[in-house]
């Protein structure tokens, strides 16, 4: 029986993902969650087999949630379900660890198959475009996409470095890269220009 978390912070979307994945054959919906919280609060009792996560869920995001998980209940196999189909949310997905990264508009037995996949030991990305594209996405290391990620919050240099455990300095050495990396003009110019392409 494969054991699967389901984490969609729309209420009627994660009733769907629920009713058609119990009507498997040997698919378990063992918990579903509304945010990241709530998902934390499952995996302790539960122990999912795979996860299927929303990318965009309120707090923490998909794939910060995909890293807690993967610390957490290292047998667990992540699968983003989602509408966001840019190269930079598909390489963050898999970035965390992310075993499947499939759009909304995935067909029921897709979503199904997806699911059997992963659990199998397989990767799955749908369409399959998305993972060619994302190969290239980014300019950005993943440092200081975390930095630029963490400024898009608001938070200056020092907060930012205190939550990294990084020097003031560092921290102002990779907005500075990363500024020169998007040919931004500024550092909120540089947000923005990451955020439309979902490099952070």
């Amino acid at each position: 029986m494969i054991k699967v978390l389901v984490v969609e912070d729309m209420q009627v979307v994660r009733a769907g993902l629920v009713a058609l994945l119990d009507g498997e054959f040997g698919i378990d919906v063992v918990g579903q969650a509304a945010d990241a919280t709530a998902a934390l609060r499952s995996i302790e009792r539960t122990a999912p087999d795979v996860a299927l996560l929303d990318i965009d869920l309120p707090g923490m995001d998909g794939p910060a949630l995909a890293r807690e998980l993967a610390r957490r209940v290292p047998d667990c196999r992540v699968v983003m379900l989602t509408a966001l189909d840019r190269p930079g949310h598909v390489q963050r997905a898999l970035d965390a660890g992310a075993a499947g990264y499939l759009l909304k508009s995935v067909s029921p037995k897709g979503l199904v198959d997806a699911v059997r996949t992963v659990t199998a030991g397989g990767r799955i990305i749908e369409p399959p475009e998305l993972a060619d594209s994302a190969r290239s996405a980014t300019p950005l290391t993943a440092r200081e996409a975390e930095v630029l990620r963490l400024a898009a919050t608001g938070a200056d240099p020092r907060a930012i470095a205190s939550e990294l455990f990084l020097g003031v300095g560092t921290v102002r050495n990779r907005l500075s890269a990363a500024v020169g990396k998007l040919h931004a003009r500024t550092l909120v110019d540089a947000i923005r220009i990451a955020e439309r392409h979902g490099w952070i």
